[in-house]
């Protein structure tokens, strides 16, 4: 069978979680993977390096999902390279414009007048967004190259599980198969269903390894996790506390809102007031609108239609302590200047209280630091004073991300002659290769670091 050498640039999220994009050239035909900005970092740190691509052909971008640390830097991009075309699910469309708008107005805020990062404008969303193809699941559809019209390529999209719209990618090539896995989930939440990604042979795979660090006995299901859950929420809303979650916008916010919505119907969890806001509020109407088009759960209920009161109408947060409740607020990782962080600093101190973390926190946030706190220690956040830890702190795994033992069987799935790593903590992609490199001997396994280029003949 005949060869052909590939080239691949890891411009973001490789040993890293965080401002996920890759660069693939097949041939004449230059593809990039996401194109996210990394959430800990600021001004030109946080997005790729997009200027070593001025030499590489470049014609599609795809778009694996609407988180913002896979969609952030797309108006940086297509700026740089404004003749690229950008494919995705049409939720993620949807999704990405609400997620793009709110991310043109925090970047405003946070590089001001005199950073070297210009944050976009409001005008180039709209524009981006309208430029975007869409494209359903399992419709497969080829693109041919600009620079070699007479090149093409057929891709697929697959339902990845991780958030609505999501996808895993699968690219055919002069015969050969290139899948990128994108964030995936093999098992069902409370609304995305898991993933539907068929048996297939592979030539070259990209795939995540979030969960890579994550031992296999300690992995629970999603209704083994929630019985745990409904029990320690009673706990704290019943000694006349209130419970704070900190959640993403897109994802994670919808899936607890639904969890806890479930529990409380089912006479699991006390009925008591959840208070929300802003982003997650929105993009939830996406959800609703598109229950009936995607694999999802419960597809008769509207998150719109479940009660919910405005975090903002808590004027004075003491309230809280005679009007018990539960707070969904972002980021999930409670960073800095973020709703979340700011109402985790009232938390602390009162020990009647509690946080619960239900998904990811990147180790270097100051949510992890919160998270691992011991009672008795005192955190300072944002520079402010340290405050004592009084409150209840609880982890719950609530993944949208598969686990160490799933991301194995996907790979076995795919069966890729060459392997990339990406999407992880070091740990986790150790703990990925070295599983596949005893399970699956004939499998070539890369792990790139930021910046690294590769050349590969499949």
């Amino acid at each position: 069978m005949v060869e052909y050498p590939v080239k691949i640039i890891a411009l973001g999220g490789a040993s890293d979680i965080g401002g996920s994009c890759f660069y693939l050239r097949l041939g004449e035909t230059g593809i990039i993977f996401d194109c996210g900005i990394h959430p800990r970092k600021k001004g030109k740190e946080s997005i790729p390096d997009l200027e070593s691509l001025e030499n590489e052909p470049i014609d599609f971008v795809f778009i694996s999902h609407a988180h913002q640390d896979h969609i952030g830097a797309l108006p940086y991009l297509i700026k740089k390279f404004p003749h690229i075309k950008i494919f995705s699910t049409p939720q993620t469309k949807e999704l990405a414009s609400l997620v793009l708008h709110n991310s043109s107005k925090i970047l405003k805020k946070e590089l001001g007048t005199k950073s070297e990062l210009k944050p976009y404008e409001l005008e180039e969303v709209d524009l981006l967004v309208q430029s975007i193809t869409e494209y359903y699941y399992n419709e497969p559809f080829i693109l041919n190259s600009i620079k070699n019209f007479d090149e093409e390529i057929t891709v697929t999209f697959y339902d990845a599980g991780h958030v609505l719209g999501s996808v895993s990618i699968l690219i055919g090539w002069k015969g050969k198969n290139i899948f990128y896995s994108g964030d995936v989930n093999n098992s069902p939440q409370s609304l995305m269903n898991g993933s539907k990604i068929p048996k297939m042979n592979t030539d070259l795979s990209f795939i995540e390894t979030t969960y890579g660090s994550q031992n296999n006995d300690e992995a629970q299901s999603w209704d083994e996790t929630s019985k745990l859950f409904a029990k320690d929420i009673n706990q704290v809303i019943n000694r006349g506390g209130s419970l704070l979650i900190p959640v993403f916008s897109l994802g994670k916010f919808q899936e607890i809102l639904l969890l806890i919505h479930n529990l409380m119907e089912s006479g699991l969890v006390g009925l008591t007031n959840i208070y929300t806001h802003g982003l997650g509020k929105s993009l939830s109407k996406i959800y609703d609108s598109n229950r009936y088009l995607v694999n999802r759960n419960y597809k008769d209920v509207k998150l719109k239609d479940i009660p919910q009161i405005r975090i903002s109408e808590i004027r004075n947060l003491s309230r809280l302590l005679s009007n018990p409740g539960i707070i969904l607020a972002s980021s999930g990782m409670m960073i800095k200047n973020t709703v979340s962080n700011e109402i985790a600093q009232f938390f602390l101190s009162n020990e009647k209280f509690a946080i619960f973390s239900v998904g990811y926190m990147d180790p270097e946030t100051q949510g992890y630091r919160v998270m691992n706190a011991a009672k008795g220690d005192k955190i300072a956040l944002n520079g402010n004073n340290p405050v004592k830890v009084l409150c209840t702190l609880k982890k719950f795994s609530f993944a949208s991300h598969s686990s160490r033992k799933e991301i194995v069987s996907l790979i076995k799935k795919v069966n890729p002659k060459n392997l990339i790593l990406i999407h992880g903590e070091e740990q986790s992609i150790k703990n990925i290769g070295s599983d596949v490199l005893e399970k699956y001997r004939h499998i070539k396994v890369y792990a790139p670091s930021l910046g690294d280029s590769i050349i590969l003949t499949i």
